[in-house]
């Protein structure tokens, strides 16, 4: 079953305020790319091409690379006379893409229950628009279908900035808040998760890290995929020219696919 992709788009980004003030977060530039154009193309290197794109802040700006992603990606000769184009060297992407508004001030959660209809009641997966790595989409579903939990988070481990993770095992048994110094597993998003999790959802003011994932965790239903590998954030400018750095450099982590 090709799994549907549910990029969280919507945020501000205020720590990258010099580049957001004019763009979502996710698009803001690695190389000649927005973020989310590199995570999505994680996914299609597994062979999963259909996304929904959650929009909120500036969702117009996504709506409009995506429309016209091959202008913005071929040469072209254009034909005023005519107002015609033709491609020289098009470059595409087999993507379908369902863009939903869900709202702007909507929390994860609530963004997550807004596009309940378009799962159409199925195993999906789910990630940030901000972080990249090299992980294994396929050896993710597999051991999300092999655990046979409600939902699988992917679990990192960088310095210690974020929430932590206890796992027991491969179920997630605590969720703590930034715990000080290093050698924590942490939430790298990467979800893979069924349709019931849409039942502890409560509306738009849910953050789905909190009350909907702890609650699934009291239930033990929480599966945990360590990802030892490359992850990282975009979180800050630093972020942004760390990323940066690795794609000039032609030795990206995250750049699993081939041109």
């Amino acid at each position: 079953m090709n799994l549907k992709v549910v990029i969280l788009a919507g945020g501000r980004g205020t720590r990258l305020s010099e580049e957001t003030a004019v763009k979502p977060k996710p698009m803001v530039e690695i190389g000649d790319y927005p973020i989310l154009w590199h995570i999505m193309k994680i996914y299609t290197h597994y062979s999963y091409n259909e996304f929904i794109v959650c929009l909120g802040y500036k969702g117009y700006v996504i709506k409009e690379y995506f429309t016209n992603y091959r202008l913005h990606n071929s040469d072209f000769t254009l034909s005023l006379k005519d107002n015609e184009i033709r491609y020289e060297n098009s470059r595409s992407e087999n993507w379908t893409l369902t863009f939903v508004d869900t709202g702007m001030g909507t929390e994860t959660g609530g963004r997550i229950k807004r596009i309940e209809r378009y799962v159409e009641g199925e195993t999906f997966m789910v990630t940030y628009g901000d972080g990249l790595s090299d992980i294994n989409i396929n050896n993710l579903v597999k051991f999300h279908r092999n655990n046979k939990k409600m939902a699988t988070i992917t679990a990192v481990m960088p310095p210690g900035r974020f929430g932590a993770l206890k796992i027991d095992g491969n179920t997630v048994s605590k969720v703590t808040e930034k715990p000080k110094g290093d050698n924590s597993w942490i939430n790298g998003g990467f979800f893979v998760l069924e349709p019931n999790v849409f039942d502890f959802i409560e509306g738009d003011d849910t953050i789905w890290e909190r009350g909907p994932l702890e609650a699934i965790v009291k239930k033990r239903e929480l599966g945990a995929f360590k990802h030892k590998g490359f992850w990282h954030p975009m979180d800050t400018v630093r972020d942004r020219n760390e990323l940066m750095n690795l794609w000039n450099s032609g030795k990206a982590p995250w750049k699993v696919w081939n041109d």
